[in-house]
């Protein structure tokens, strides 16, 4: 047999190297580093594995020139603390543990070149750090080159997004500590102090019901608010009746006007269109510079609890008409009559008024307005009444004066309003009904719903100025009666006027004859005038003590 030359063994890439693990951990480190093999000068293998080191020292070059390759790819995907460990002893036992790799992660390192992406799916990604929301500097865990390139510039991105979004913290200092106590305390103080008298408004804790709320009819019987079912005739209702029907100085409106009231109210979409349509169609104007109206304003100068308002909000009618305040100076109206000024705080208040209206939309429920028109008649019968006993004057029993009507475009009724005693003393408030027209029935109806509308505004308008000038009449003859004169009493119960009295001087005495030696003499009874009694002063001024007479003199003698 023929000597042959021993046949180079080739590596079997299609099988995972299989390499002591001590002299495996060697050679990936040389390859890491670039350094010759340290491990095989050191510590000889054994015999038995000589023919696997020959075909890898055999292979050496090229093998490592592809595992330094790999390496720098890995090196840009993956961080490995071997790379950053300081040095590299010996022992490839221990280098293997300060390079942080196990025997699973190094069989990752496959030798074939085909299946690269293998490393990368089995390497766990480092997660971005979450840095929690605190005052304290906190110690980074991981180094910024430890991170893909990739994720550190992502990183970096959301933490400077994050820093121009959120507040600037302050350390944790004593000085910071001191500062905010000193900053709690200052606010407790600020909290704790009473507040101004000028910043004090008043509120009402009472829970009240408004006139859209369920509970109103309940509360408005309660105070003694009466429907017309169970309302009274007014006395002067026949009266009322027929100066509403009496025809107008001015002319009636024409067949067109009605023509166009109609086609006006057909088309009005709600409550607020009906009011601006029904106001300018039926309503007048009144020219006088002090007699206005209102609409949708709130009584707020009504006392709370006055009877029948108590535990309802203050009534708000969408129409009224009266005298403003100024009207009745000189007289401060305010002062002297409850009830009288509508507006609170408000110089140009509608006071003492005798008419309001409530007004619905297409459609609605006119016991609604009923209800509501029931409550404003009420509250102008208290005002009036007030006014009345102010001026010792009271309202003759069972007359009504106030006037209040609702519409919805359609129909328009109206009532009349006035209070009585009952029989617990309270007021009871009555509204009984005195028309109601249809306006768009005819051109007829029209007409007469026009001419009763406004001849209530006169009559309103009537009462309103007569009203004032007794107001203003009885204050004037107040003022002009003299003040009475005190009086007092004496001893035998005889009413003396504190008068002051006249005294006169004392009669002088003639000079007698002269006996060398001259001398004045006064009668004994001067004494006594120049200091008159009590009973002196009585007889003069037309009084008469029991047991007293006068002498001659003119003495009081008993």
């Amino acid at each position: 047999m023929k000597d042959r030359a021993p046949k180079a063994q080739t590596l079997n890439t299609s099988k995972p190297l299989t390499v002591p693990p001590t002299q495996r951990d060697a050679v990936l480190l040389q390859a890491m580093k670039g350094q010759p093999d340290i491990t095989s000068e050191t510590h000889p293998p054994p015999m038995k594995r000589s023919h696997l080191m020959q075909a890898v020292t055999q292979a050496g070059p090229r093998r490592s020139a592809r595992l330094h390759a790999r390496q720098l790819s890995i090196n840009q995907d993956t961080p490995l603390e071997s790379c950053h460990e300081p040095q590299i002893t010996a022992d490839a036992e221990s280098a293997s543990k300060r390079a942080g790799l196990s025997q699973a992660s190094i069989q990752q390192f496959d030798v074939d070149q085909h299946q690269p992406s293998r490393a990368t799916e089995n390497t766990r990604q480092p997660k971005p750090l979450e840095r929690p929301y605190s005052s304290l500097s906190e110690p980074k865990v991981e180094r910024e080159d430890q991170l893909y390139p990739a994720s550190l510039l992502w990183t970096r991105h959301n933490s400077n997004s994050e820093r121009e979004h959120q507040p600037k913290r302050t350390r944790l200092t004593r000085e910071a500590l001191a500062l905010f106590n000193k900053m709690g305390e200052e606010k407790g103080k600020r909290a704790s102090a009473p507040a101004p008298l000028e910043a004090i408004v008043e509120s009402s804790t009472t829970k009240t019901i408004s006139t859209t709320m369920s509970g109103f009819a309940m509360q408005a019987s309660r105070n003694g608010i009466l429907d017309p079912l169970d309302s009274k005739p007014p006395v002067n209702l026949d009266d009322i009746r027929e100066r509403h029907a009496q025809s107008r100085e001015t002319a009636s409106p024409t067949e067109s006007a009605y023509e166009g009231y109609v086609k006006t109210v057909g088309l009005a979409p709600n409550e607020a269109t009906m009011v601006v349509e029904v106001t300018a169609g039926l309503l007048k104007r009144c020219p006088d510079k002090g007699y206005y109206r209102a609409f949708n304003q709130a009584f707020t100068g009504l006392t709370e609890d006055a009877g029948f308002n108590n535990g309802l909000s203050a009534p708000q009618p969408d129409f009224v008409e009266g005298l403003k305040r100024n009207e009745f100076r000189p007289l401060l109206i305010e002062d002297h009559v409850d009830g009288a000024v509508l507006y609170k705080d408000n110089p140009k208040s509608m006071t003492l008024p005798h008419l309001a209206g409530e007004f619905k939309g297409p459609g609605k429920d006119l016991e609604k307005a009923r209800l509501q028109s029931a409550y404003d008649g009420a509250a102008l019968a208290y005002g009036r009444n007030q006014a009345l006993n102010c001026i010792g004057k009271p309202t003759i029993a069972g007359h009504a004066k106030i006037t209040t009507f609702t519409t919805d475009g359609t129909h328009l009724n109206l009532f009349a309003h006035y209070a009585t005693p009952s029989e617990d003393g309270t007021a009871e408030y009555h509204q009984y009904p005195i028309s109601s027209t249809n306006l768009k029935s005819s051109h007829q109806d029209f007409r007469q719903g026009y001419r009763q509308l406004r001849n209530a505004q006169d009559c309103a308008r009537e009462e309103s100025y007569k009203l004032r000038d007794q107001l203003k009449e009885h204050r004037k003859a107040k003022n002009s009666q003299p003040a009475p004169l005190p009086s007092i009493e004496d001893k035998d119960g005889c009413h003396i006027i504190d008068r002051v009295p006249i005294y006169q001087p004392a009669p002088l005495v003639p000079f007698g004859p002269k006996h060398g030696k001259a001398s004045v003499s006064q009668p004994s009874h001067s004494i006594e005038a120049s200091s008159p009694s009590a009973a002196d002063i009585a007889s003069s001024r037309g009084y008469k003590r029991p047991g007293f007479h006068r002498d001659r003199r003119g003495q009081a003698r008993k």
